[in-house]
């Protein structure tokens, strides 16, 4: 009797034959349809959108801009400077405080920098760097000034504030990929062997640890390029205004009726694709001479320097904050006039007669996106092909422009541009790589024991995943969620393009008045900008907490 039962149990827990095999063929079929949908208009539509540059004739229109010179430069500044400054801080704050309890500090603090998205981080940078900016006030009385300097502090020529910002941000996006990867069990070993062979902290990390971590964080490095090269909405806020930056005058010609400035603005978003790969490929080649140059270190040990007690984390902290309060102070200002480092009185009028058309639309549009992309997520990462995981982080390490310009091409041929569907379908392509790589370190991570035993006890594959796996994963599927729902919010360029004009988030809301409009207005869009991301990680963690009140390996 018990080997009768026994069988028809093997059978189910491990599904093999021609039946099996059908299955899973289904299921990947399955898993790369949504996929599929999302990346398959982009391969025509690169070439309805960079076709016009392929004549002879637009090319020499392009380096006979004026502009063309000073906007490359301003490109490349702001791009490398911010990125390697982003690198440094990043690099830095984890040689120094890794491991330790000022680590932990900065990682249960960083989730309130990461939700602040970067045209709201732009915008109260602005506030703070400007001529008659917070700083510029906190000096005036010992300066003796009474209007503010003439000096150049944001949107100078060579885009030096828009690197600062950069930098900044990017700082903070590279240190929760740094936190990912320092929590493995490897990591921490490899610390404790190379510390207790008499090496000290920045020994460890420069001969053991970086060369094993850098070249795991090379798509994120990618990313952080990409964007800096692409960045439009920082752009505009920080960077210079005669000419704007190469990524912002390629926005210019490809929004133009112009038949002619189209095909230069697809020329220039080549060149920018050109930049990227350039100069990931002189990274590349830098990073092989380092590893050639370290390959045989000396085995000096060298005397552990003593521990700083300064917080180094702390003024990285102290920036974002720093942001927030001088936006809510402008979002309840009721004059506020150059000198004085407080507002005259403070009013709730702005916020009362706020337009909150904006907020609702953000809020409906990166709903709908998240929720699309959460199934598309769990059924590629548990049936798709994960070889081809590179594919859905294209969007993520090249310049997003010629993306969104394919976007638009595709959307203009199937008449979807300016619809909600379009819209909604646009920013599918950057929420679902980040949900992806959210999700995809805990799901690997899992005890796969525990389907088996599903399987064995007559579960389907998909009621296995619905009844055990994607349960115990509420947690960073939730936090996947939450991250997607950022990222939406986030999204400036596919709005503009896709949307047609016809939708207005308060992306697109705070960097229109950031060229000129009421500073009170523009305080209290930024911080709606903040606020959705702010309420999506919030609930994410009180659904965890809910999920976990009875379930002490959810928490």
């Amino acid at each position: 009797m018990a080997q009768a039962l026994r069988v028809p149990l093997i059978r189910r827990s491990s599904p093999s034959g021609p039946s099996g095999q059908r299955w899973r063929r289904s299921a990947a079929w399955l898993a790369a349809l949504p996929v599929l949908l999302i990346l398959g208009p982009l391969l025509p539509g690169l070439y309805w959108a960079l076709s016009p540059s392929l004549d002879l004739a637009v090319w020499r229109g392009l380096w006979a801009d004026a502009q063309w010179p000073q906007a490359l430069r301003a490109t490349l500044l702001s791009a490398g400077l911010g990125s390697a400054l982003g690198v440094a801080l990043a690099a830095g704050l984890a040689t120094a405080l890794y491991p330790g309890p000022r680590w932990l500090a900065l990682q249960r603090r960083l989730a309130l920098l990461l939700s602040v998205p970067h045209a709201a981080f732009a915008v109260g940078l602005f506030f703070l760097l400007s001529p008659s900016g917070w700083l510029a006030r906190a000096v005036a009385p010992l300066a003796g000034w009474l209007e503010p300097p003439q000096w150049t502090t944001v949107q100078d020529p060579f885009a030096l504030s828009l690197a600062l910002a950069l930098g900044l941000k990017e700082c903070w996006f590279l240190l929760w990929v740094l936190m990912a990867v320092l929590g493995e069990q490897t990591v921490r070993r490899h610390m404790v062997v190379a510390r207790s062979l008499g090496y000290n902290r920045a020994q460890t990390w420069r001969l053991v640890l970086w060369p094993q971590l850098l070249p795991r964080l090379g798509w994120p490095l990618a990313a952080v390029l990409a964007y800096g090269l692409s960045v439009v909405d920082m752009a505009v806020v920080l960077g210079p205004s005669t000419p704007p930056t190469l990524a912002v005058l390629v926005w210019q010609w490809l929004t133009d009726p112009d038949a002619a400035m189209q095909a230069k603005g697809a020329a220039a978003s080549l060149v920018l694709l050109a930049m990227f790969l350039l100069m990931a490929g002189a990274a590349r080649w830098a990073w092989r001479l380092v590893v050639r140059s370290l390959a045989y270190p000396p085995g000096e040990r060298q005397p552990a320097a003593p521990p700083s007690r300064l917080g180094l984390h702390q003024p990285l902290l102290l920036v974002g904050y720093a942001v927030v309060a001088v936006l809510l102070l402008w979002s309840l200002a009721d004059t506020w006039f150059f000198p004085a480092l407080w507002p005259d009185a403070l009013s709730l009028r702005t916020w009362l007669q706020a337009d909150w058309a904006p907020f609702w639309t953000t809020l409906w549009l990166a709903g709908a996106a998240t929720l699309l992309c959460l199934p598309a997520t769990l059924v590629w990462l548990e049936w798709g092909p994960q070889r081809f995981n590179a594919l859905l982080y294209v969007p993520l390490i090249i310049p997003a422009l010629p993306l969104v310009a394919a976007q638009y091409a595709a959307l203009l041929r199937l008449q979807h541009d300016g619809t909600a569907a379009g819209l909604v379908w646009s920013h599918l392509l950057w929420v679902l790589p980040y949900m992806v790589l959210t999700l995809i370190g805990p799901y690997r991570a899992f005890d796969r024991r525990l389907m088996t035993t599903a399987r064995a006890l007559g579960q389907s594959p998909l009621g296995a995943c619905l009844r055990v796996k994607w349960p115990m994963l509420i947690k960073p599927i939730v936090s996947a969620l939450a991250v997607g729902f950022a990222v939406s919010v986030a999204q400036y360029l596919p709005t503009l393009f896709a949307g047609g004009g016809r939708f207005v988030t308060v992306t697109t809301e705070a960097v229109a008045l950031s060229a000129g409009g009421n500073r009170r207005v523009l305080a209290v869009q930024a911080l709606l900008q903040i606020v959705l991301p702010l309420l999506g990680f919030g609930l994410a963690g009180l659904i965890s907490l809910w999920a976990g009140r009875c379930r002490k390996g959810l928490r």
